[in-house]
């Protein structure tokens, strides 16, 4: 039985999961859904890895994973599996839903990735964290025209984790000897049109919807029948 690992971004909550666990459950496959909400302090990267691989060690000990991150889960996937190696259970597979990937020599923190992707943006946003601000601050109007339900748009407020400076700047674990199994990307938005290509030059299976970063939690229905598409057989 294929048993999945849902990884919500260090910017959100297991909210933005929405119903997609328990429709995977409906469907015949085992889920494991972590949470970090603790990870307030340096280092950050550390932290999370370590929550999400002992509460995956708790709920499935000896099953191969296949993980599957969110947004800024992304880059912390190889360490999460490395985790679970160390154990002597190593993972079946990755899957990146709109996803940063893991850093690489020449990219060495988040905002070192933000900036290859897209230098202007990576600019703005460090001139914004810079000013004492924190990211992301979205706000009902920032989200109305993707999330139209109100609930949905509640739930995903109330989960997010702003992040200051040094949550960016901070130095990522270089992923090496990675990756060790199939890995895959869902683009669900803009937000995911690099790694996407990325992904699609290193030989992964790529997958495009037109929907925007949180559909998992506005239509999980259609958005698992996505992910279950990308799972290694």
């Amino acid at each position: 039985m294929t048993t999945v690992a849902l990884i919500h971004s260090p910017f959100t909550s297991a909210v933005a999961w929405g119903a997609t666990a328990d429709v995977l459950r409906a469907r015949g496959i085992q889920v494991a859904l972590p949470e970090v909400l603790d990870d307030d302090e340096p280092p950050y990267a550390s932290h999370f890895v370590a929550r999400i691989a002992q509460q995956l060690m708790v709920a499935f000990p000896t099953e191969r994973l296949v993980l599957v991150a969110h947004g800024g889960a992304g880059p912390l996937l190889p360490q999460i599996s490395f985790a679970r190696q160390s154990n002597g259970t190593p993972v079946a597979g990755y899957v990146f839903v709109d996803a940063t990937l893991p850093r690489t020599l020449k990219a060495a923190t988040r905002m070192d990735l933000i900036e290859a992707d897209d230098r202007v943006a990576g600019v703005e946003l460090s001139q914004w964290l810079a000013a004492g601000n924190r990211y992301p601050q979205w706000t009902e109007g920032d989200l109305v025209d993707t999330i139209t339900d109100s609930a949905d748009r509640a739930t995903l407020l109330a989960g997010l984790r702003p992040r200051a400076l040094d949550f960016f700047t901070e130095p990522l674990p270089v992923p090496e000897d990675w990756p060790d199994a199939p890995c895959s990307y869902l683009q669900l938005s803009d937000a995911g049109a690099t790694a996407a290509r990325t992904a699609g030059l290193r030989g992964w299976t790529v997958r495009h919807q037109d929907a925007h970063h949180f559909w998992a939690l506005t239509n999980p229905e259609a958005f698992t029948t996505e992910l279950v598409a990308l799972l290694p057989g």
